[in-house]
């Protein structure tokens, strides 16, 4: 269960400005970053830990264009389930599809929701077809084919 940030934690401006600045690029040095700010380095990298450790910071990553490394089709699948006590098992299963890169517990239509990229069309019905319906739990599903990403975002740090 993802847990609740207390909204009493004491998040400032300075604090805003390096998340801004570091959400850009992760890979700005935090002298940059502190030279910014204002501040000393010391200072950035104490501020950094700190919300790593009351986690507003989750880490930081490498993304990979999915198009340059030759998966060409992305999907997002609503998954019915037969009962919802089926669904630790379902996730559990389908974090053995390294094709699956999202998977959302949802309210609504769907039971899950799941972000998934393939290769070709016929690879997506691979995928779909002899992997995701074949997993026990799982009464249906229903694909829709992203045709372009037109944007994607953080969640802003302003209020």
């Amino acid at each position: 269960m993802t847990e609740i940030l207390d909204s009493n934690l004491p998040i400032d401006d300075l604090d805003k400005k390096i998340l801004s600045m570091i959400m850009l690029n992760a890979r700005t040095p935090f002298l940059e970053v502190a030279r910014e700010c204002g501040v000393s380095g010391a200072a950035i990298h104490q501020r950094v830990q700190r919300l790593q450790n009351i986690g507003v910071i989750k880490g930081s990553e490498f993304i990979i264009n999915p198009n340059r490394i030759g998966y060409m089709t992305c999907a997002y699948i609503g998954i019915y389930l037969k009962d919802a006590s089926y669904f630790d098992d379902v996730v559990a299963q389908m974090k053995l599809i390294p094709q699956i890169v999202e998977c959302h517990y949802t309210t609504g239509k769907y039971a899950i929701f799941i972000k998934i990229y393939a290769k070709s069309n016929e690879h997506m019905k691979y995928i779909l077809h002899d992997r995701l319906q074949a997993i026990s739990g799982i009464s249906s599903t229903e694909t829709i084919i992203s045709l372009e990403e037109s944007f994607k975002r953080q969640i802003s740090i302003e209020d």
